[in-house]
Parts: structure tokens; sequence; C-alpha cells
């Protein structure tokens, strides 16, 4: 059972090639175009992909080493996203299946995250905690099994990806800031002493935090202009070390309230340096037995959609011609 891949809902199109749940190929373009905007701009994007998306589509399938009459079935990213991105792959899926007679599947993204640690080993095993976190989405699901999902806690505002995002806008650096805000934590020591949010339950929010370290930063240039560039990295420390705690302290709860120890984590942030080590040494230091993604599965990739659309396909859960991109799409 050969599926294509295609994952068009924010800025990357990707493309992947599964056999039999066993990933082949995934492929992806970037769009280094919204680095100048400080952030990803909607009609950018939906154009991007629409320029992208057959040679990556070309490229997953050479690489997998499949023509594309070998499909069994087409699958594709129908949501949560933006939905110009969204329509292009929804609608090149469309034409694709049509044209081969073969069934679609959709996909929800999120779901997409918390399943890409089964396209490699070690797998974890049912029930256990994801931990996603990305740009747009911070939430810690309970897996039962591949249909079956429950969202223990969520973001009440702002997501831990857009903290690091609109931190680094503060501090100057590039779009998206957090790779750079990991690279300059490295260099750095945790010596300012930001604020943790104080919710009830396994909920999150970052906007308090956010709106903290944009008054720390204003009342320590008023005092001293060259305060940013004198202390970059122990901001950058301090800053990543304060949200990585907020996940960590929210994570062990969700375990000990549900007493699951297989524990992993998920999406763009989960290739953060600081939180991969903390998960690792949280893991053991409470008998966890944890799972961090490969980086080519961390950001949007259509391997994820793939591997997702696997478990469907094994229970013929397709859809017909009439399926529409839902941008917010819930599970």
């Amino acid at each position: 059972m050969i599926i294509l891949a295609i994952e068009s809902s924010c800025d990357d199109t990707s493309a992947a090639v599964i056999q039999d749940g066993a990933v082949l190929s995934n492929v992806t373009a970037n769009q280094t175009v919204h680095e100048a905007y400080g952030g990803v701009v909607p009609e950018v994007a939906s154009r991007a992909h629409q320029e992208n998306i057959v040679p990556v589509v070309q490229q997953a399938l050479s690489v997998a080493g499949v023509q594309s009459r070998d499909l069994s079935a087409i699958a594709f990213t129908r949501g949560p996203g933006l939905i110009g991105s969204l329509i292009v792959g929804v609608s090149f899926a469309k034409g694709l299946a049509l044209r081969l007679g073969i069934p679609m599947i959709e996909v929800d993204h999120m779901q997409a995250h918390v399943l890409a640690h089964f396209a490699e080993d070690p797998k974890p095993e049912f029930p256990f905690l994801c931990l996603t976190v990305s740009g747009g989405h911070t939430q810690i699901v309970k897996v039962l099994d591949p249909g079956n999902m429950e969202i223990l806690g969520t973001t009440l505002d702002d997501a831990a990806g857009e903290a690091f995002d609109k931190t680094g806008k503060l501090l100057g650096l590039p779009y998206p800031a957090g790779p750079h805000i990991d690279r300059l934590a490295k260099s750095g020591t945790a010596r300012f002493p930001f604020p943790k949010p104080k919710i009830d339950g396994l909920n999150f929010s970052f906007s308090g935090l956010k709106t903290a370290i944009r008054y720390f930063l204003e009342r320590n240039r008023k005092a001293d202009p060259t305060f940013i560039e004198d202390n970059l990295e122990d901001i950058c420390r301090s800053v990543q070390d304060r949200i990585i705690s907020i996940l960590m302290d929210k994570l062990e709860q969700a375990a000990s309230l549900t007493r699951i120890k297989e524990i992993a984590i998920a999406g763009g942030v989960s290739a953060n340096s600081g939180l991969r080590s903390a998960l690792q040494e949280l893991g053991a230091e409470l008998g966890w037995k944890t799972y961090i993604p490969d980086f080519q599965y961390c950001t949007d990739n259509a391997g994820m959609i793939g591997v997702t659309a696997y478990f469907k396909l094994l229970k013929g859960d397709f859809v017909g011609h009439d399926v529409s991109p839902n941008a917010r799409l819930k599970f």
C-alpha cells in the first residue's frame, strides 16, 4: 500500500511517499521569503505553494523510486492552517486522485504531529502523552490509539513558539527566531528571573511572559542603550529556560495525574536543544520512557501526514471529492 502525502498548512510545501507505514521519501521546500516580513504572509505563502508543489511531489516520487501509477491513495492536510495554503494542497490532491482514480485521505495537522513518532523507531507504546509545541499550538495530548486522542491541556492565549518568535523580534533577531535563540542560549547564563504564569490545571499561558519580557527590555534599554547587545546570550538563555520550565512543569503534572510514563514531544519547538535535553533529564529522574522525533519530523512535513494517513487507510477511512480545507479544524 503506497501513499503520496501532501502537507501545505503554512509556509512549507512538503510531499512524502509511504509504503506500508514506512517513509520512503520526505521532501520539503521552505519559504525563506517571509524572513523579510518578520512572519508568514498568507498570500505570499499560498503563491509559493503553487510554485513548489509540482516539483516537490515529483522529487518525492523520484527519491522513493515510485511512479504515480503505483499509488494506492493520496493523503493531504485538511487543517488547521492558513486557508490559502491549505487550498493549494487539497486542490492538488483532488486533481491527482481524480486522474489516477484512487481514494483520498484527509489528515488533521495536529494529530499528524503527534503520530510523527511512528515514522521511525523507537515508537511509543499506547497510551502515551505527547507535548505538542509549535508557533501556533501548545498542547498536552493523551493518545490511547491512533484514532483516539484527548487534549488534556492547551494554551489559553499564545503558543510557546510564538513567545520565542516575538521575543526574537524584540531582540532584533531574524525570523523565525526560535533557532537563533536556541543557538545563542547555549553560550548564555539564565541570570534574569522572568515570571512563571500561575494557570490552574494543565493549560498554558504565554501572553504574560511576553509582556514581562518586553517591559524588561524597555526598562533596561532606557538605562543602558546597549543592554541587549551586551547581554544577548544571557537574555536568550533566561527566556528559553523559563519557557521550557513552564512546559516541563505542566507535562510532569499530566504524567502524574494520568500515571502514564510513555512521554513524547512533537512540533517545531521540539527541535529546540534545551527542550530536548530537559525532557531527557526529567524522564531519567522520573522513570519515563521518552521519545524525541528526528529533526525532519519536528517541523511541518509530509512524512507525518503519510504515517497518520496509513492508520486511516487500514480502516478504510477515505473522503470524497466534496471535501474542503478547514483552517480551524479541531480534533
